[in-house]
């Protein structure tokens, strides 16, 4: 099987007869530059990396910063990189028609002497929830929303363009961010189609921000921003073999994000390190006066990558909330290998006692389906009606019923529920609110944290990926991704090892605030161990 590693256009390399990289005349959008490639060497071919194993943006921007490689080179290579076999995985719904005008005049800046950061020239995606003032479709997935170009940067894509970045396009993720039904299939939309894990490309990249994900492992683009609601980030992360962090709710802005809930919202960085998560986190965070939650941002955020410490695991108490395992036997072998790391590593483990998530469920599922009704009837209103019909639930569930390739997969009674709900002001509601915040929050991750002694609690985040079923649609097992979700506390992942060649994460959660802990805890535990392995694009695993 053939090997690729990119090294820019001009420098493509592989183990078997090379690949010509066509003339780019300044005009060309990344449409016209993939409608130039050849078929050529498509077959058997499989990336490994941009940079290297482990696309690490500090090298990039190393290899920038020399000459050795353009901003534009970065984005024609992770074009290259989609002609090769991005239809393997189907992960990009869209690519930015300026990325390549935006990297010219980022390379026109650095030739002139004047960089923005480390993350100056580096092509990233961002999920298609998340609004651009480029001139791509916020969808959200849904053919409802194929016409919503906005014009307008979400506050997070903003803070990103500043600080030197290539919008490179939109991931694909699952439908609605996955709150339209109970039965979907994780990494579906009806505008992207269905995103593969790289790994086995008969499994699930999870959801929903699924096609962030898969893209940044497959190594098509440098990073990716996803969102989430409740293991959207870091599900996706851990069985994508990725770094994925959720960030306390108010940290980073969700202005122009196709919403679920107020509550629990947030967007956040998957990488294929901690330190690109650190750099893409120190970016993205702040204050956002149109963003109540965010009242905070401004003197909670710091510089994340600077905090990092091989060291960082020295002496501190961990929580080890076995409770999370038992699903997969293999994954709670890799966690416990996981623990040896870790305590090798100066940290003292203390055992959690079982934890009933049921209430906390129970609860949350109310604060959601009633804030989704409210926060996506806010959303519509602010979009052109010329192009975006639909102007409440009640719309988008009778467009998806007229619409036959909407309901093709699964169906919508989990909109259906939603609408059932009676406001922001119902006593139930209010209620649910409350006692999910507490029950996650104070009556959960701070009194696990405060009993134990501990500074964070670890988790197996999820097991391998499951074969994808659009039938009977996905089948979760075991998550720690709740907890830190409705209480809207930090939760990070880190690759902890592989069950049968598919990823599984190690997950770090902390109270909220804690960003910069939990960052370095999981850079320390990643630099003893070096877990992540990149993908093969394996057709299945098994016999």
């Amino acid at each position: 099987m053939k090997r690729l590693l990119l090294l820019g256009v001009a420098a493509l390399l592989l183990a078997g007869p090379a690949v010509a990289a066509p003339e780019t005349p300044k005009t060309r959008t990344p449409a016209e530059f993939l409608a130039s490639l050849s078929e050529a060497a498509k077959d058997e071919t499989v990336l490994i990396g941009f940079i290297g194993p482990d696309g690490d943006l500090t090298d990039e921007q190393a290899r920038q910063a020399s000459g050795e490689l353009t901003a534009e080179d970065a984005v024609l290579g992770r074009l290259m990189a989609q002609h090769l076999f991005g239809a393997r995985t189907n992960a990009i719904l869209a690519f930015n028609p300026d990325a390549l005008d935006i990297a010219r005049a980022l390379d026109a800046e650095r030739k002139a002497g004047k960089t923005r950061g480390p993350l100056h020239g580096l092509p990233i995606l961002v999920k298609d929830n998340i609004e651009t003032a480029d001139p791509m479709a916020t969808t959200a997935g849904s053919l409802a929303l194929k016409d919503n170009v906005t014009g307008r940067d979400a506050a997070l894509v903003a803070r990103l363009r500043a600080a030197g970045v290539v919008v490179l396009g939109k991931a694909n993720l699952s439908e609605w961010a996955n709150i339209r039904s109970s039965r979907s299939t994780s990494g579906w939309s009806a505008v992207g189609g269905l995103t593969r894990n790289p790994y086995a490309l008969d499994r699930s990249a999870c959801g929903s921000s699924s096609g962030s994900g898969a893209a940044v492992a497959a190594g098509l683009a440098a990073a990716a921003i996803g969102t989430e609601t409740d293991g959207s980030i870091t599900c996706p992360a851990a069985m994508n073999g990725l770094v994925g962090l959720k960030p306390t709710v108010g940290l980073v802005s969700r202005t122009h994000i196709v919403p679920i809930s107020h509550s629990q919202d947030t967007a956040g960085p998957m990488t294929a390190t901690v330190r690109d998560a650190a750099l893409l986190l120190t970016a993205m965070a702040g204050s956002d006066p149109t963003d109540p939650a965010t009242l905070e941002a401004d003197a909670r955020k710091g510089d994340y990558a600077a905090a990092l410490s091989r060291d960082a695991l020295k002496g501190v108490t961990l929580a080890v909330a076995r409770f999370y395992a038992g699903d997969s036997p293999k994954t709670d072998a890799v966690f416990e290998q996981a623990l040896k790391d870790l305590a090798a590593q100066g940290a003292t483990l203390v055992e959690v006692k079982a934890f009933d998530e049921g209430p906390v469920g129970k609860a949350e599922g109310v604060v959601l389906f009633t804030e989704f009704k409210a926060d996506i009837a806010a959303y519509l209103a602010s979009t052109d009606p010329a192009k975006v019909k639909p102007r409440t639930l009640a719309d988008l569930i009778a467009f998806n019923a007229a619409t036959p390739e909407e309901l093709r997969w699964f169906g919508q009674e989990t909109f259906e529920k939603a609408q059932g709900t009676r406001g922001l002001d119902d006593p139930d509601y209010l209620k649910a609110k409350a006692d999910a915040k507490r029950l996650a929050g104070p009556e959960g991750i701070d009194r696990i944290l405060k009993e134990t002694g501990a500074v964070a609690i670890v988790a197996p985040t999820t097991g391998p990926a499951w074969t994808i079923d659009p039938v009977n649609g996905d089948h979760y097992g075991a998550s720690a991704t709740t907890l830190p979700a409705v209480a809207g506390y930090p939760h990070l992942t880190v690759p902890m090892g592989q069950v049968e060649g598919l990823p599984v994460g190690l997950s770090f959660i902390g109270p909220a605030w804690s960003e910069a802990r939990l960052l370095s805890l999981g850079y320390a535990y990643e630099q003893a161990t070096m877990r992540r392995k990149p993908p093969e694009m394996k057709a299945t695993v098994g016999p």
